[in-house]
């Protein structure tokens, strides 16, 4: 009865791929509810969502009902929708990207970022040599598959990491802010490496790869003189009173996939233009917050689902039907826990942490997740890795990001979480806590509160609390939760009354 449905939505592209988003969506978020009540991010039900509904599991137990709601002839429109939706993640992933973070971290995190990219990526390179037989074909150079899965093995997922940083109270721990702004520079170093990948690969050869180089450093060239100080005129317009309009919006929009077109033309993906752009987008005055504000949901809602479930389509689990195979997935997985958490331990504890911090470090930097999905349909695609080779790479992927959490609880326990964060308890001092609601109730708290301590003032202390729900976009915790317009609209009436209140 079912399969004779869903087989009349087929006449229908409309109703068919409506009926897939439903079947995605809903199930995604029913296991984020699963997921997230046992303290894993909610990516993790998103992969598992996608290999779910693929050959893995739906297409083993009910092949007629997978065929009917998954047709072949459906999966171009899938794909369309997948990758439109990448190229906004992407975008967002630029934007959230705090450049002021990685500054104040830059020496100790770049050491540990190129660690973290240059060991795995070392060790994927040697390894490939061994595998290219049997995980390869004869019409793939053996360069491009070392390249790819070097680059594989590289990769941290920053938004995966910031929703584990929070959800353990690390978010603003030394250990916790070190591991953030490695991760930044290793993803904007890996995505920088992934296209000078993908232009080699899809070129004859090094050789021939150095065309699309030249073009992509003039592309950087013109991003950064040309359309930077148009970008910071369109911050300062989303910035003031009118706010982000809709032809603001429209500009952004436009200037996005222009981006993205000029790096697909080139050679490089569409991808790296969407996070590049992203990056070059004003951060200050609340341009950014705003605008992922009124784009993150929907691409992460609605849009990255589907390309799980895309990605889900093309794993098949079944095809490691072998022992070997199995022994394989054993191997990649010790090598990127070598790779990843080995070099990044190393790096952290010469760079001048305790071996109880650099191994958190080591662990936190292992998070591949989301990231590590997008190198390997990159890689599929361009006919690069074998459908073996990219169930493999995403069983490690999913393996490595659901053990994050655990090895963080284990190696960095909450009681020293706690004592770091914990502020220094006043002396002998009369303290006060407001409330905050509204901000027009703020002068009259202050001139309260000064009465109140207008006996023991060198001995008080005054707190003001506003509390706000905390939104479910990673931005939220990349920026560490700071919100600008809001902060200033509580903050001014409390400067404005600051010397009254002395």
């Amino acid at each position: 009865m079912l399969t004779q449905i869903l087989q009349s939505l087929g006449h229908s592209p409309l109703l068919l791929f409506m009926a897939q988003a439903i079947v995605i969506i809903g199930l995604a978020r029913g296991l984020g509810l699963l997921v997230r009540y046992i303290g894993l991010p909610m990516v993790i039900s998103e992969i598992l969502t996608g290999i779910i509904l693929g050959p893995s599991l739906l297409g083993w137990l009910l092949p007629h009902v997978s065929a009917a709601l998954f047709p072949k002839s459906s999966l171009g429109l899938l794909q369309l929708f997948a990758q439109t939706g990448l190229v906004l993640f992407m975008f967002l992933v630029g934007l959230e990207l705090d450049t002021k973070m990685v500054k104040r971290h830059g020496r100790m995190s770049l050491w540990v970022s190129l660690a973290g990219i240059a060991v795995p990526f070392a060790i994927g390179g040697g390894t490939a040599s061994l595998l290219y037989e049997k995980l390869s074909s004869p019409d793939v150079r053996p360069l491009s598959f070392a390249l790819f899965l070097g680059t594989a093995l590289s990769i941290t997922a920053v938004p995966v990491l910031a929703r584990i940083l929070s959800a353990t109270g690390m978010l603003h721990s030394k250990v916790g802010t070190v591991s953030l702004t490695c991760a930044a520079i290793n993803d904007v170093l890996a995505w920088c490496l992934l296209a000078f990948v993908v232009s080699t690969t899809r070129s004859a050869g090094v050789s021939s790869s150095l065309r699309p180089t030249l073009w992509t450093v003039l592309y950087v060239l013109v991003m950064w003189f040309v359309v930077r100080p148009l970008l910071r005129r369109l911050g300062q317009r989303g910035s003031s009173r009118e706010g982000l309009s809709q032809n603001l919006v429209a500009a952004v929009f436009l200037l996005l996939f222009l981006s993205s077109f000029t790096t697909e033309l080139i050679g490089i993906h569409a991808l790296f233009g969407a996070f590049l752009f992203g990056i070059l987008l004003p951060k200050e005055g609340g341009f950014a917050a705003t605008l992922a504000d009124r784009l993150e949901d929907f691409a992460v809602v609605f849009l990255l689902p589907l390309f799980f479930a895309f990605s889900g389509l093309r794993t098949q689990v079944n095809l490691l039907s072998q022992a070997h195979l199995w022994v394989m997935f054993a191997l990649f997985l010790s090598l990127a826990v070598v790779g990843k958490f080995g070099a990044c331990t190393l790096a952290a504890r010469v760079s001048g942490l305790s071996w109880r911090e650099s191994a958190a470090v080591g662990v936190m930097m292992n998070t591949q997740g989301l990231m590590e999905l997008v190198v390997l349909n990159i890689g599929l695609d361009l006919g690069v890795i074998s459908p073996t080779m990219f169930t493999i790479m995403v069983l490690v992927a999913l393996v490595s990001t659901v053990s994050t959490t655990p090895l963080l609880k284990l190696i960095y326990p909450q009681s020293l979480i706690s004592a770091e964060l914990a502020e220094p308890r006043a002396v002998d001092a009369f303290c006060l806590l407001l409330c905050v609601s509204y901000p027009a109730t703020v002068p009259g708290m202050i001139k309260l509160s000064s009465a109140l301590t207008l006996r023991s003032r060198e001995r008080s202390r005054i707190y003001a609390l506003k509390l706000q729900r905390v939104p479910e976009r990673p931005s939220h915790y990349v920026a560490d939760g700071q919100d600008p317009q809001a902060a200033s609209q509580v903050l001014s009436p409390v400067l404005a009354l600051a010397e009254e209140a002395q």
